[in-house]
Formats: C-alpha cells, structure tokens, sequence
C-alpha cells in the first residue's frame, strides 16, 4: 500500500513539473510555444497613460537572454540607449491577427519605463518593432497609448494652456506587411496653426565668426544655426526640423566639440543622444548615433544635410575728396 501511494505521489509531482511555468529569467533555452504563453491576451480596445505604465502587463521577468531567441538583439538598442543596458523586460500582453503576432513588451531601469511593440509571423520569426509610450519626455504634455482592433496604435500627447484650452496631437501607426514596418496613419492635431509662426533661434543674436559659424538652411522650418563656442574646438548650435508636412518635429540646442577640421560631435552626459556632424565645403551634414527620441518625434531621426547662407556684404560708403 505505501509503495502505490509514494508511486502515485511521483506521478503527481512529476505532472506537476511538466504542468509549471518555465522559467523565463534565466539564461536557458525555451521554445516558442512557453514564450508567447507568458504575454496574456489584450483586450482590444486598449488604453494606457504614461503614468500608469507601471502597473501595466505582468509582473513576470524576461531576461535579455530569452527575449532575444525570439527578438532580434539590435531591436532592443533603442531602448538600452534610453533607459541603459540594465533594463528589465516584462511581457505586457499579445494580439494575435492572422498570421502575426504582436507582442508588447515593458522595459524597466530604475524608474524609467518603455514600452514597445514587436511583430512575430506565424512561423515565430521577427519581423519588426516600434517604441510605443514611455515616461521619459520630461515636459507639460499627458501622453497615451490606445491601441484599435486593427491594430492601430496611437500616440496621443496634451496639455492645457494659461487661456484655460488645451493643445493636442494624435498620430497612429499601422504595421505594413509589404514593407514590413510600421507606417503613420493617422495625424491629428490643433498645435499647428501654432506651427505656422516662425521658429524662434534662440543663439540667433550670438557671434558667428568662427570658421564653421552660421547659418545652414533648407527653409524657415529646416535649419541648423551655428555659433561660437567658449573655444576654437566648440560650437554652439540649435537645429529645427519638420517632416511629413509638419508631422514630425525635431528640435535641439547644445554644443558641439570638433573631432578634426571636418566634422565634430554632440553628445552630453546622461543624455542617449549622440549626433555627429560632417562639413565639406558649404554643406553640414548631420547624422543620429545615439537615440535622440527625446529631442525629436518618434519617426524622424536625425538625418538631414543644410547648405550655408550666404550673408549679404556690407556695404561700404567711399568719401569722395
């Protein structure tokens, strides 16, 4: 009798094992199937604010080591510019459509929090991500995630003015089979008329007669204005850029450090963005290294290249004798 029960008890311990969740914190091999297991179905439509990403998704760890037998390493490199590389990721929920995936996942340093949007096809591949909300824009603006049941994901950010209104914008995007990325859908906003008003350059009124120094354009709303620096190898500089019709915005202001006689490069401590900027005759060319999403809209990044203005000559009065 005893030798039946402790046969018995073996079964059930051993069913037991089989039946338990695996572990997905460690550094082990997982198949797909335990993988998806661990991001809960979403209930579409869904909503979520910047604050309250915090208790969005499980609360069940995802180490780097597994998410990336699934996801592709560089995929994860936005979000280790943003947040560091020692992140915790935690699945915040799936939609299955068709023959994709999409899976959302939360990234966590200290108290840094991202979330982002990864499709898989039917057969487990990667396909594509997307940064969706985070709690890293450090200004006036409300910003929320709602996402449809096509699914559409759309970016919203508000705030309210000193006349008791308030400025808006709403942007969605959808994923494109056929070029396999994200696409803008939607755009909605009152902020541009706003828009329409000419930029202010605040170094506008600063030296400008250092070798690189001026004032490099495309238009009124596409420029980069450079300026002297506390040294020869420093330069001041503010950029503003629009696309998609006004769309998506960048803007920064900063010093840059010459690196040799024809380039020079941005970068600030506790700050992900790096720029880099090239000269080569009157042209300026700037180029993203680092993640700048806290100085520009989620799908412009910083590659635009500025021809200088050329100053009118002054004009000199001759005294006739």
């Amino acid at each position: 009798m005893r030798h039946i029960l402790s046969c018995l008890l073996a079964i059930l311990i051993l069913n037991g094992c089989r039946n338990a969740a695996p572990d997905l914190s460690g550094n082990e091999k997982v198949n797909a199937d335990d993988f998806l297991k661990a991001f809960n179905a979403i209930q579409l439509p869904a909503s979520i604010t910047d604050t309250s990403l915090k208790n969005f998704g499980d609360t069940i760890k995802i180490s780097k080591a597994v998410f990336t037998q699934f996801i592709a390493d560089s995929a994860l490199d936005v979000f280790a510019n943003n947040t560091g590389a020692s992140f915790i990721i935690y699945p915040a929920g799936i939609i299955h459509k068709k023959e994709k995936d999409f899976l959302i996942a939360k990234f966590i340093s200290d108290k840094k929090i991202q979330l982002g949007v990864f499709v898989l096809d039917d057969k487990h591949k990667f396909l594509v991500s997307f940064p969706l909300l985070s709690n890293l824009q450090k200004d006036d603006y409300k910003r929320s995630l709602t996402i449809t049941e096509e699914p559409t994901f759309i970016l919203k950010k508000e705030k309210s003015t000193s006349n008791n209104s308030s400025l808006y914008s709403r942007n969605g995007f959808a994923y494109n089979s056929a070029q396999n990325n994200f696409e803008q859908v939607l755009h909605d906003s009152n902020e541009d008329t706003s828009r329409n008003n000419e930029i202010i350059n605040p170094i506008d009124t600063l030296p400008s007669t250092n070798k690189f120094s001026g004032d490099y354009a495309g238009d009124k709303k596409n420029f980069i204005s450079v300026r002297n620096g506390k040294d020869s190898l420093t330069y001041l500089f503010f950029v503003h850029f629009e696309k998609n019709n006004g769309a998506c915005v960048g803007e920064l202001k900063g010093a840059m450090t010459l690196k040799d006689n024809k380039s020079a490069v941005f970068s600030e401590s506790g700050d992900p963005c790096v720029i880099n900027f090239k000269f080569a005759g009157n042209t300026i060319k700037i180029r993203e290294e680092g993640n700048c999403g806290n100085h520009r809209g989620i799908t412009c990044p910083y590659d635009l290249s500025f021809k200088k203005k050329v100053q009118p000559k002054k004009k000199v009065n001759i005294k006739s004798t």
